[in-house]
């Protein structure tokens, strides 16, 4: 990771510590490097924060100004920008969000034109010159000044593709969904709609505040009682920039990205299509999904946690499904990106196929009780390679045995350690975090209060 761009793009609160100067200065960046040798061309989405117009508008200023040509989705997902970008003639993709985040918050995420996140390489390039580490970029002048184009076409297109990807009429389903208040709202309802779905809505009335705001997957007890109240066969959540996607059953309980990846991986090996019959997690997975996917037979692969990790190995290796348990769920054979509206059919189609309700797919994983403790700590390698606190890991990991597990890892953002535990009950959770708590607080790293 940079000094400005994390895993998911550079991220702040709006002109504070992601400002406009910053989006303008991208924006020169960009235009210029991608125009030396020709015309540089670029795609923008946006999506439902009121700084995301103007950020798009520094963003536009900087590129147009450089030479290159700004081509404007307006406001959609993530994952239809990286689908335009990698099935057209751009250079580039930028999608202005911050995905879960609050409103206040915003980012600016790049996107190569293989429709894959920015490779390190140019994104140090870009630091550089926010830094003012670069000569000056030369201004466009007369008929090299860029354009801008209106491309709403281009979502279209988006749209078009994800219809076309459904192998079922979903005629006579009811479905949920939960917009979160954010990009998906103007794009999903008019996929379920023409499948043939009986759609019902929630959270799909943006004004620029209320994105995410106690709706979409990172509050998903609104649409849980949705789906009760109404009586619904299925539901879906989505985040801000809906690049990810979690489920309710029709009995109003959550399906995690964890049972998302057991649910499409199985069907896939039934199917014949689960590549090197393996299935790409992160870290962060339950030890209950590893324990199904034992039974049925089915490998797995762990990553660090971020779906650029997962993607990176599933790209390496030629596995064709891989995700995290917040819901970001790749299937390579269709997207470069986490999608959460891909997801929904996905996962529809499994329903339909098969014959069965969400709740019985996901009957198989029994998911593990699980407790994470964040201590804030005066030196995360210090207290993460502390002797003793190694020694209290691996006495919980032999105590444990084949009953749980244990991950201790530093925040990438934060002055974190985070101490998780999977076990049988939760009692047994709480002692093996304050097990080794005790330790880092003993030996002095925590940070003072």
């Amino acid at each position: 990771m940079g000094k400005y761009f994390g895993t998911d793009g550079f991220r702040g609160e709006a002109n504070k510590n992601l400002t406009v100067e910053h989006a303008y200065k991208v924006g020169r960046f960009i235009g210029w490097y991608y125009g030396q040798e020709h015309k540089c061309k670029v795609v923008i989405g946006k999506d439902t924060r009121r700084s995301s117009y103007m950020f798009e508008y520094a963003l536009v200023a900087g590129l147009t100004a450089s030479g290159a040509d700004a081509y404007l989705l307006h406001v959609t997902t993530t994952p239809s920008v990286s689908y335009v970008v990698r099935t057209e003639d751009f250079d580039c993709g930028i999608m202005i969000s911050a995905s879960h985040n609050p409103y206040y918050d915003n980012g600016i995420k790049l996107i190569n034109n293989k429709g894959e996140k920015m490779q390190e390489s140019v994104i140090l390039k870009v630091e550089a010159y926010l830094d003012g580490l670069m000569d000056e970029i030369p201004f466009a002048t007369r008929e090299g000044i860029g354009c801008t184009v209106d491309y709403a076409a281009g979502r279209n297109r988006y749209v078009g593709y994800l219809i076309s990807l459904a192998v079922h009429s979903f005629k006579g389903k009811k479905v949920g969904l939960d917009c979160a208040n954010g990009s998906s709202w103007m794009i999903a309802k008019s996929v379920f709609d023409a499948l043939g779905a009986k759609t019902y809505v929630i959270n799909n009335e943006p004004n620029g505040t209320n994105i995410n705001t106690n709706c979409g997957s990172t509050h998903i007890q609104g649409l849980q009682e949705f789906v009760k109240e109404n009586q619904l066969d299925v539901g879906f959540a989505y985040d801000g920039d809906a690049d990810r996607c979690l489920c309710v059953d029709e009995k109003g309980n959550v399906i995690s990205g964890d049972l998302i990846l057991y649910i499409c991986g199985k069907y896939m090996k039934d199917k014949g299509e689960l590549d090197n019959n393996t299935v790409v997690t992160t870290v962060m997975s339950n030890f209950g999904l590893y324990k199904a996917f034992d039974k049925i037979g089915v490998e797995y692969e762990k990553t660090a946690v971020g779906d650029k990790y997962v993607y990176e190995c599933m790209q390496t290796n030629g596995h064709k499904i891989g995700g995290e348990e917040s819901g970001h769920i790749i299937f390579s054979k269709y997207a470069t990106t986490g999608d959460g509206i891909l997801t929904s059919i996905m996962m529809m189609d499994v329903m339909l196929a098969k014959k069965m309700t969400l709740s019985e797919l996901a009957m198989p994983v029994v998911i593990y009780p699980q407790l994470l403790k964040n201590v804030r700590v005066k030196n995360k390698p210090a207290a993460r390679n502390d002797i003793d606190v190694i020694a209290a890991v691996e006495d919980v990991e032999k105590k444990l045995g084949n009953t749980g597990r244990i991950l201790v890892r530093e925040s990438g953002t934060e002055p974190v350690i985070r101490v998780m535990v999977e076990a049988e009950s939760d009692e047994i959770c709480e002692k093996y975090v304050d097990q080794v708590i005790d330790v880092l607080i003993a030996k002095g790293h925590l940070e003072e209060a």
